[in-house]
């Protein structure tokens, strides 16, 4: 392993009773995990606070070419920190969610791809949160809730933009207003989830998948996610896409390696430029 990709031992803020994410190097992997686990890792304010800056680290880290998100102790997210909701005035209400929403900007508008590996419960913010990600790898028994109408509440963290995109509007329509539990198996089969595993798998397969992405192009990697972004797209905008982003890409190190590997029949090594 190069110096650039070396690995980092596990990371974290001082510890909060409230929460904290823990940030895991792993050569050009970086593994973000929400902990605080004696409330299946609601979202505390602390948490929130934490994870933003953790996810702020890896998308300026040079380091980083994909980003794992995770739970600790057998459970993704369990959402919204309830004991945290008393008094909130309408005006408190809307500053608790702007001070949460960068969260889904820096999973979803980062240039790294960005892997959820779901054990447990990813319930109200948490199955947002994993449905923002650009691949959802699920154990087979996790738990999948969207139920924020069962405290009165309107589903938030990007989840009314990527649910729908992931399962199409007839079955978000299903999932939020019933409230319903499905598990890991029926996420998959509705697309919901991206990759099935068994239980207590799904970090180790979203490492291997995250490996392999990341021995990829980076910079073609940037361009594809920031293209899916934008869908659903008409014809002749893909095709100013295609020749613009073709031509960029053309011009790039990364290319020039990709091609002389393939036909030097060896891995490419790229640079991200």
């Amino acid at each position: 392993m190069d110096a650039n990709h070396a690995e980092h031992p596990p990371t974290a803020p001082k510890a909060q009773p409230t929460g904290h994410a823990i940030v895991d190097r792993q050569g050009p992997v970086t593994i973000i995990t929400l902990h605080y686990p004696k409330r299946r890792n609601a979202l505390s304010m602390a948490l929130r606070a934490s994870l933003i800056a953790a996810l702020q680290g890896a998308h300026d880290s040079p380091d980083c070419r994909v980003i794992i998100l995770t739970g600790s102790e057998g459970n993704f997210c369990s959402g919204g920190d309830i004991s945290s909701f008393e008094g909130i005035t309408p005006a408190g209400g809307r500053a608790r969610m702007r001070q949460v929403q960068p969260v889904v900007r820096l999973i979803a508008q980062s240039e790294k791809p960005v892997i959820a590996a779901v054990e447990g419960h990813a319930a109200g913010a948490g199955i947002c949160i994993a449905s923002d990600c650009d691949i959802v790898v699920a154990a087979d028994d996790a738990k999948f809730t969207c139920s924020f109408n069962k405290i009165g509440l309107f589903p938030d963290l990007g989840g009314l933009w990527s649910i729908p995109a992931r399962v199409g509007v007839g079955t978000a329509r299903k999932l939020m207003l019933t409230g319903r539990t499905i598990d890991g198996q029926a996420a998959y089969r509705c697309g919901l989830a991206d990759e099935l595993c068994p239980s207590g798998k799904a970090l180790e397969v979203a490492i291997e998948m995250a490996r392999e992405i990341a021995a990829r192009a980076p910079l073609s990697n940037a361009m594809i996610k920031s293209a899916l972004l934008q869908f659903p797209l008409g014809l002749e905008e893909v095709m100013n896409m295609e020749a613009n982003n073709q031509g960029l890409l053309y011009a790039t190190e990364d290319f020039q390696e990709g091609k002389n590997a393939f036909l030097e029949k060896r891995p490419p090594e790229f640079k991200g430029r």
